[in-house]
């Protein structure tokens, strides 16, 4: 026998399919909200471990500005030894120079001619005397030229005062100074003493560079003496090279 059925069935279908959307849309809230939750958890996440990474960026960064600043110091106190070691080693390769210049000086002077004063500066020296004549001046130009401790000489003035005294012209000397090769070559291979080492080479370089002074630098002063007879001779032998200037 057929049953009918005459019940609003499909107002409560529709009624159970409104149910069942309304569950499915709330699960996909609820599944929506927990992504985006673990969405925001894990860029939380990502932002902690950056700002921890910055964090120890900044704290090597800050330990690598302190080493450098401490490298530059050392830079500085390097380039301060360097420029020290290189005066050292000038000195040290000019400790003999003021023994042979004074030296020279004594060998290249002529009788005829006394210095009265000398001005070292750097690699030149400017010389001051009075001579008896213009050629007794060029006498020690030559000379001083033909040293191997002084090179080229220029003369800044010559003038005859007419004091009447034995050496009435007085004169200017610039003279350029140089160093023999094989001195060079010696200097260079000398080592460098300790600044606590006693050594009797100093008072022995003092003593001789005093009493080279002694005997070079002579005052201008008129002889109230008459002159050595071997001081006589460089005058006469020099009076015909001074033709026109004495």
């Amino acid at each position: 026998m057929a049953h009918v059925n005459l019940l609003p069935w499909r107002a409560a279908r529709r009624k159970q399919r409104e149910r069942e959307f309304y569950m499915q849309l709330g699960a996909a809230f609820v599944v929506g909200l927990g992504v985006l939750l673990l969405w925001i958890f894990w860029m939380d996440q990502r932002i902690d471990n950056q700002n921890n990474r910055n964090t120890y960026l900044q704290t090597e960064i800050k330990q690598l500005d302190v080493r450098i600043a401490k490298i530059k110091d050392l830079e500085n106190v390097r380039e301060h030894l360097l420029a020290r070691k290189q005066i050292i080693e000038q000195l040290q390769a000019d400790r003999s120079q003021m023994v042979h210049l004074f030296d020279e000086l004594v060998k290249t002077i002529p009788a005829s001619a006394r210095l009265s004063g000398l001005k070292q500066n750097g690699q030149s020296m400017s010389l001051d005397g009075v001579a008896q004549s213009n050629a007794s001046v060029a006498e020690y130009m030559r000379n001083i030229e033909g040293s191997p401790w002084m090179g080229h000489a220029d003369l800044r003035k010559t003038e005859n005062t007419h004091n009447g005294s034995r050496m009435p012209y007085v004169f200017g000397l610039n003279v350029s100074l140089s160093k023999p090769k094989a001195d060079e070559n010696d200097t260079g291979k000398t080592s460098v003493l300790p600044a606590g080492s006693s050594s009797g080479t100093a008072p022995a370089v003092q003593a001789s560079v005093a009493a080279a002074a002694k005997a070079v630098i002579a005052p201008a002063k008129p002889s109230t003496t008459a002159a050595p007879a071997t001081e006589a001779k460089p005058v006469s032998a020099a009076a015909p090279k001074g033709g026109a200037g004495s």
